[in-house]
């Protein structure tokens, strides 16, 4: 069976919640990387960088990072993504390294000083709540006018949406971005992401807008 190695995190969601949407069996093991689980020597010999999530299969196959993960799974699987080469597939790569190297990252940064820090920095809360704002408005652009990323569901969803769901960590209002905010409860209602949400295991229902 497939292992998965995983924390209450974004990133960690994204790869519980693909995995129940592809109807793939796996077991889930906590890695508390808020006690430094990740720093384990055992763990570090699944990946050399120590973060989560890590996807290890009954071959001994061994994939890192969050959207390689969701790739290979895709891949292997042949759901949720477009044929190889085709002018879909590449929307979709573009829009998943946006979502690696500014929607995560930078959300990140804004929970990081909003939540987990504030006070410590004005520039930065400052900086990072402008940047989260920007990004939501990218998003909110993108999703108008349709039901998903591309023109069906794919690992986009999986990718972005995780991160969409801690917009109380960034102090946005969901309301203000409706096609993201219809986009967000949508997904909440199925089956798949409501039960990869709770991996490793449930700390919190799954944040709705308070007018929802």
């Amino acid at each position: 069976m497939t292992t998965l190695y995983t924390w209450t995190t974004p990133n960690g969601r994204k790869i519980s919640i693909a995995l129940e949407e592809l109807g793939l069996p796996y077991e889930a093991r906590a890695i508390d990387i808020t006690k430094g689980d990740q720093n384990d020597a055992d763990f570090r010999a699944l990946n050399p960088n120590g973060k989560i999530p890590v996807l290890v299969e009954e071959d001994g196959r061994i994939v890192n990072e969050s959207n390689a993960i969701l790739l290979y799974l895709a891949e292997k699987s042949g759901q949720f993504v477009p044929k190889h080469g085709t002018q879909a597939y590449w929307d979709m790569l573009e829009w998943l390294m946006w979502q690696a190297s500014g929607f995560g990252p930078m959300l990140g940064q804004a929970h990081h000083f909003l939540r987990y820090n504030r006070g410590k920095s004005e520039y930065s809360e400052q900086r990072f709540h402008a940047e989260a704002e920007r990004l939501y408005g990218i998003l909110d652009q993108k999703l108008t006018g349709q039901a998903y990323m591309l023109k069906e569901m794919s690992i986009l969803e999986f990718a972005i949406w995780p991160w969409v769901s801690r917009f109380e960590h960034h102090e946005v209002d969901l309301s203000a971005y409706p096609a993201v905010c219809d986009w967000y409860l949508r997904l909440a209602e199925r089956p798949g992401f409501a039960k990869g949400y709770i991996q490793p295991f449930e700390v919190e229902p799954i944040p709705l807008p308070k007018d929802a």
